[in-house]
């Protein structure tokens, strides 16, 4: 059996959801109980060097496509070169972070493959037979569906950084294979629609949610942009992050998705959660299930 796991990196950094993949990768595998191939796809402009972090964190083989003309994100080009590999090596499992660039490409190389894609997954088990089964809430949080793709390979699914728990494997002595993937031949009949130019970045304000070990959420229950002063004034004074439900970003109270938890936000663990005007729907729970005290 062949894992693949797309490598995202951001400034030359892995993001820490490629250790969790490759944690689950590595779960997988031994579940299968049988001879299992881990492989990761990395590209970018200069990070070669990231290669021997992978290897480090479990992955057998790392095909790297390194050149400048990837240094910014393009979907276009990406899924490009992502198909190509996948076509290439035929992989029974293709795993995705879902990021927000991860959230772009996962759909738009499985529609280049005409193969599923499963979004936001909670939970992956194997079926008896070895099949994928990607669990994701459904009917608005009530329950929790079971997605199989019984005939289209590979079986494809993206996941939330912080759901899974990170790779255990972190040895320095791994030895794995790099394989170099010549841009220039895979693109050179590919005329992209989008030059991108530059990226202009602005860091949210406040805690970030992923780090901080206090969260103060609110929800529709807390009824107006004005009351919702009163999330931030708290999370103010207890030095704690802001987060939110998706009503609240929708009524443009909250300051954006980047602060939404759950299955279509983020994932976090703080020692201390307070949630405020929130009712409580699978969809939220499930990103935030695992704090420590739960108010």
């Amino acid at each position: 059996m062949k894992i693949f796991v797309y490598a995202e990196q951001e400034n030359g950094k892995l993001l820490t959801v490629v250790s969790e993949l490759l944690g689950e990768a590595r779960r997988l595998a031994k579940s299968a109980g049988i001879d299992t191939e881990i492989s990761t796809i990395l590209l970018g402009s200069q990070v070669t060097g990231l290669t021997n972090e992978l290897i480090s964190l479990g992955a057998d083989k790392v095909y790297l496509a390194d050149s400048p003309e990837l240094e910014i994100y393009s979907n276009q080009t990406y899924s490009k070169l992502v198909t190509h590999i996948i076509k290439q090596q035929d992989p029974d499992i293709f795993l995705v972070g879902a990021t927000a660039k991860g959230s772009e490409l996962a759909p738009t190389v499985g529609c280049q493959l005409c193969t599923g894609v499963a979004a936001h997954c909670v939970e992956l088990k194997l079926s008896p037979e070895g099949r994928l089964i990607q669990v994701v809430p459904s009917f608005g949080g009530k329950v929790m569906g079971e997605i199989i793709c019984p005939n289209n390979r590979p079986q494809m699914a993206t996941i939330k950084p912080g759901v899974l728990e990170k790779s255990s494997e972190d040895r320095k002595n791994r030895h794995g294979q790099v394989i170099n993937i010549d841009t220039r031949d895979v693109l050179k009949d590919f005329i992209s629609q989008i030059t991108p130019i530059e990226v202009n970045y602005e860091p949210p304000k406040g805690k970030p949610l992923e780090t901080a070990e206090v969260v103060i959420a609110g929800g529709w229950g807390i009824g107006s942009k004005e009351d919702w002063k009163m999330i931030e004034q708290l999370a103010e004074a207890l030095g704690a992050a802001v987060g939110c439900t998706r009503p609240a970003v929708d009524e443009g109270w909250a300051p954006g998705e980047h602060v939404m938890i759950g299955t279509s936000g983020k994932t976090i663990k703080p020692k201390v959660y307070i949630g405020i005007g929130i009712s409580g729907a699978t969809h939220h729970i499930c990103g935030m299930k695992d704090s420590g005290i739960i108010i």
